[in-house]
């Protein structure tokens, strides 16, 4: 453990060596699983690859003189260029936030897709937003004056002006990282100077009272640059922005989340998780540690999704009454995967990387629409409402933003390693570079379509390499494996199914995944239930009663009470559990897979993954009866 002054640089150095990490050197904690660069991991044909393309689409579509429109205004620089819509409007207080968000995502596709015209366009646009940073003083960037900080500090009201500064300074982290651009760490400390002057007049109740308005993660970006640049003022500043009022029961194991704005917490919680590996301080990793058990095990949808009208609004264990057009707000889905990538690659468990799948499969991937490329803002889990994406100039949503990033980074926890293990996460076609080990191995699967999935290895020399498969909760009809076509006994411990041997050329390594039909349970009101097979969320298929294209696109909620504005829902039916097992009512459909129907209903329905259905109404949660 070390104090809250930091580390020495021979420590940083001595680090270093013990636990490499790209493009990081003050790692305190030895990670006991990495992940892969986004650079070793290519996604191959299927969904994702098709996803990541529409959004790749959508970054270049996007023209860099309307994003920058805002900054040049407020740095008093000339533009011509017609301004967007919706939340970047140039009397939106939040102005700005999605150009940081367009930064971290087209650094993060050029790490997952080399794209080198997306890199220098990102490239130019650091460089313009670099002028508007010398316009203004050198150090302070925003597309707003820096006066929405002292409104803040006057307790007048102003809309959340650290979590937009937070995006910028986490699109200019994400472009120093993954495109290695200098100039976007000389602006990015530029902003982190401002912030310390900022910060450094305020005792630490002043700085705790405004910690109650939302600022992202502040600490976390603070934490990285501190890792990147060995500055301990950094480390220091980022501590600034930990909320001991939130931490602190967390610390305790007591759950106090009722009431509060969900996002504004899961990035925060990553800052303190991120400030465990730097500092090795045991406090921080029982915050983040109890914060994702709570969320995940006792605040959570089916679809690993969280938080209704974008709050905690129950206690634990209670969302009987938390089904609305309203649920499951996007940008939560995406932190809550960032904290889980973190704390598997801490104690690289199967339950983190089954929740990793659960939110992955059914909370990010159905939320954008295959046809154009646009995402969504909620996932509404009461029944008989349907999907509603974003305009591509006049929405710019939170979670527009974090929809981007997701998008540009869908391999970014397929594969995580230590010096002699592969640890096989999730069942996406894949090709992995290895250059430490001179392997690369191709991953081909039709998942979920094909219950199983295949490895196999190209190696210049045999490589000795345990291989852990990841054996899901669900999968528990029996698994089996092959090596090179023969049928092989390999040990099932802790969910993941390992064989250690000598890997060469042309080895494969086939792992069978029987799916099964499940249900899971609403918390709070057990005859409310979802249906799953395997990972996957069945929908019920509700039709197309009253809707127009035009009711899909837009605002789903009024800015001043989140009231959705898209009429009355269609009511799920009641089903009936006509036996001991669900196979016995919910029977497949034949030639359409992952496809169901319901029988001896007295309304059957047909049931398909959430993630799939489009431009039609749904239930997810359905009121199941016992057949007396």
């Amino acid at each position: 453990m070390v104090d809250s002054k930091g580390i020495t640089r021979r420590q940083l150095a001595s680090v270093a060596a013990l636990a490499p990490l790209a493009q990081i050197t003050g790692q305190v904690t030895v990670l006991q699983a990495r992940p892969f660069p986004l650079k070793q991991v290519r996604l191959l044909d299927g969904i994702c690859f098709y996803l990541m393309e529409r959004d790749r689409g959508y970054l270049h579509a996007l023209d860099s003189g309307r994003l920058l429109h805002t900054f040049r205004l407020n740095a008093g620089l000339a533009s011509s260029a017609e301004q967007l819509g919706g939340w970047e409007r140039p009397d939106i207080e939040l102005r700005g936030h999605f150009t940081g968000h367009y930064l971290s995502a087209c650094a993060l596709m050029y790490g997952s897709a080399r794209d080198e015209l997306l890199k220098a366009k990102a490239e130019r646009m650091v460089a313009e937003l670099g002028k508007c940073q010398k316009a203004l003083g050198g150090e302070y960037l925003s597309a707003f004056p820096s006066d929405f900080l002292e409104r803040l500090k006057e307790r007048l009201p102003v809309w959340a002006p650290w979590y937009t500064l937070h995006k910028i300074m986490a699109g200019m982290l994400e472009m120093h990282i993954q495109c290695g651009s200098a100039q976007a760490l000389d602006i990015l400390e530029g902003m982190a100077r401002w912030t310390k002057k900022w910060a450094d007049p305020l005792n630490d109740a002043e700085m705790a009272r405004l910690l109650e308005v939302e600022y992202g993660g502040m600490n976390d970006v603070l934490y990285h640059l501190y890792s990147i640049t060995g500055k301990n003022d950094y480390l220091n500043l980022g501590h600034r922005f930990d909320h001991e009022r939130v931490f602190g029961p967390l610390a305790e194991g007591r759950d106090e989340l009722k009431g509060l704005h969900v996002n504004t917490q899961i990035p925060k919680i990553i800052g303190a998780a991120r400030r465990y590996e730097l500092t090795g301080e045991a406090r921080y990793r029982r915050i983040a540690e109890f914060f994702w058990s709570q969320v995940v095990e006792h605040r959570s949808y089916c679809t690993g999704g969280v938080s209704n009208f974008e709050r905690w609004r129950t206690e634990p264990e209670n969302l009987a009454t938390e089904l609305s057009a309203n649920t499951q707000e996007c940008c939560c889905t995406y932190n809550m995967l960032k904290l889980t990538r973190q704390l598997f690659s801490w104690k690289p468990e199967a339950s983190y990387a089954d929740y990793y799948e659960r939110a992955f499969f059914n909370g990010i991937l159905g939320t954008m629409n295959p046809k154009d490329g646009m995402t969504m803002y909620y996932v509404p889990l009461e029944s008989g409402y349907f999907k509603v994406f974003s305009l591509p100039l006049s929405s710019f949503w939170c979670c527009t933003g974090s929809g981007t990033e997701s998008f540009a980074k869908l391999s970014d926890s397929i594969f995580f390693h230590d010096d002699s293990t592969l640890y096989v996460n999730q069942f996406i076609p894949s090709r992995l570079e290895w250059p430490e080990k001179k392997l690369f191995v191709r991953q081909e699967t039709g998942f979920p379509e094909q219950e199983g999935t295949k490895l196999i290895f190209q190696s210049q020399s045999s490589t000795r390499l345990a291989v852990k498969v990841r054996v899901p909760y669900w999968a528990d009809k029996g698994v089996s494996a092959k090596v090179n076509g023969a049928p092989v006994a390999a040990a099932a411990k802790a969910s993941y199914l390992t064989l250690e041997r000598d890997w060469k050329a042309g080895d494969t390594l086939e792992i069978s995944l029987p799916m099964r039909l499940h249900s899971q349970p609403l918390p709070g009101d057990p005859t409310m239930q979802a249906l799953m097979y395997g990972p996957l969320v069945l929908a019920g298929e509700l039709g197309t009663q009253g809707l127009s294209r035009d009711m899909q696109y837009g605002d789903p909620f009024n800015a001043r009470g989140g009231k959705f504005l898209r009429g009355d829902p269609v009511p799920a039916p009641e089903l009936l559990a006509n036996g001991e097992s669900i196979e016995e009512w919910v029977k497949p459909v034949g030639g359409q897979p992952l496809t169901f129907r319901t029988t001896g209903q007295r309304q059957n329905i047909t049931l398909s993954p959430l993630n799939r259905l489009f431009e039609q109404r749904y239930g997810v949660y359905f009121r199941v009866r016992k057949n007396a």
